[in-house]
């Protein structure tokens, strides 16, 4: 292991050193949009300055023009919180392994600028918590994926990902990468951050994909997306299958309303923008998975007079409530649009203290006109009958690695099993209680709910004791 961190670092020196001497080599080649970045860095230096020191002094290290720009990008679009919670050394590690998974991978040279840009240098999938799972995990994997395909890397990471990570259920935050494998498992949201954040660390363009919610059932879901050779694939993130775009929810999103991820930046792609905002790009995902068609929308006042900037609502029934799948504004026609599946949808919209609404049957409806006339009011019942899309059978997977796939899930499921029985048991939970003089039961409880953090846990609060006892 040390010998292993040992070459990495050293391969990190030497091609930061190369890259260092690199003054001319463009990161973002496009003018324009360079322009943006180093305009929103800037913009954001003064609302920093109280780090100034930790997160900029970065800058002063022999970078090359691709660091460099990179890093102003990372910083241009990142949440406050990151600027306040994290220091630049950070940032730039992850500039750097981004940059050395491209050249050390052979299809690093394939992926374009923006894709690169958007879909593996950045650090941040959901709201998790940073950690250095990207060095980690770059470590771990190089030498497993290296010298294959981009789609058989593709599904080597996801068979890594099911030996360190299987499924269950929480309502807690999204945890950490490096959490989520001394955990040893994580609800969809962590899962998927997780598989996002290992495609990434060996150069695979990744991306989390949510459905906010089925339209089916009261559930929502979480999985992966990788590019391949210009496509974006699925995969169920820890779930891997003998092949790309096979899940056990290909049947469901077939009659999904919307699906949708989010981009770090000023995203520029073709796909549907549901909403941007000054660090990332909402977009719409809805046509790689399900029938779908745009439906329209018209605003009118009650003299069928078209209203601008109206606030329209595309709102999908589930858990008893109208969910917002999208909010659109109008443009000086009173039009806005969606693309979303063939079920029915609450259509609701505001202007100027009066609101109006419709329900919609998507896959018989191209134009919607909706009167926004009416003034709040008390409650009023209404008895309205909403249908999901039709069920659909997927393309049925071929049987060819099944039988191999199934035997490697076993050996991973032992190795993650292997894992988990190192955790904390009830004889050394009363060793430890005793030592410290505490419940035995209380004990056990708090460090067997932590799981892989057991260990560190364990000593803090014997430390602790002797503290207290001193």
């Amino acid at each position: 292991m040390i010998k292993k961190i040992t070459i990495l670092f050293f391969l990190l020196a030497n091609i930061a050193f190369l890259q260092a001497q690199n003054r001319t080599k463009h990161f973002i080649s496009d003018a324009a949009y360079r322009g943006q970045v180093e305009k929103a860095f800037e913009q954001l230096k003064p609302i920093a300055k109280g780090r100034a020191g930790q997160l900029f002094d970065v800058f002063s290290n022999k970078l090359s023009l691709e660091e460099e720009e990179a890093l102003k990008f990372l910083y241009a679009y990142m949440p406050l919180s990151d600027l306040a919670d994290y220091d630049g050394k950070f940032f730039l590690q992850q500039v750097r392994m981004s940059l050395l998974a491209r050249e050390t991978f052979a299809w690093g040279k394939t992926i374009p600028e923006d894709i690169f840009r958007h879909f593996v240098l950045p650090y941040r999938i959901n709201n998790e918590n940073l950690d250095t799972a990207r060095v980690v995990f770059y470590n771990e994997l190089r030498d497993r994926v290296k010298g294959m395909n981009m789609a058989d890397a593709s599904l080597e990471v996801n068979h890594w990902c099911h030996e360190k990570v299987t499924y269950k259920g929480s309502d807690g935050r999204t945890s950490a990468p490096l959490s989520t494998v001394k955990n040893a498992n994580g609800r969809c949201g962590e899962e998927s951050t997780f598989t996002v954040t290992a495609l990434r660390a060996v150069g695979i363009p990744a991306r989390q994909v949510y459905t906010p919610r089925w339209a089916h059932c009261d559930d929502n879901h979480a999985w992966v997306e990788v590019w391949i050779d210009s496509v974006w694939h699925f995969l169920g993130a820890c779930e891997p299958e003998a092949d790309l775009d096979i899940a056990w929810f290909s049947a469901p999103v077939l009659r999904a309303m919307l699906c949708n991820t989010t981009v770090y930046g000023n995203y520029q792609g073709p796909e549907e923008q549901l909403k941007s905002g000054e660090n990332f790009t909402q977009i719409n995902l809805i046509s790689n998975y399900a029938p779908a068609k745009r439906l329209y929308v018209k605003t009118v006042d009650a003299a069928q007079k078209p209203i601008a900037n109206a606030t329209v609502e595309f709102q999908l029934y589930n858990y008893a409530e109208f969910y917002p799948l999208a909010k659109k504004t109008t443009d000086k026609n009173g039009l806005t649009s969606l693309q979303t599946g063939l079920g029915d949808l609450m259509i609701w919209a505001t202007a100027n203290g009066k609101f109006g609404y419709d329900k919609v049957s998507v896959d018989k409806t191209d134009t919607l006109t909706i009167m926004v006339n009416q003034q709040p009011k008390d409650g009023f019942n209404e008895e309205l009958t909403f249908v999901p899309p039709v069920q659909r059978q997927p393309k049925s997977p071929s049987d060819k690695g099944k039988e191999g796939n199934d035997k490697r899930l076993k050996e991973e499921d032992l190795i993650r099993q292997k894992y988990e029985s190192t955790f904390i048991d009830s004889l050394k939970s009363v060793m430890i209680a005793q030592q410290i003089g505490v419940s035995a039961d209380s004990t056990y409880m708090f460090l067997k709910m932590s799981r892989g953090n057991w260990s560190s846990i364990a000593r803090y609060i014997i430390q602790a004791s002797k503290l207290n006892r001193n």
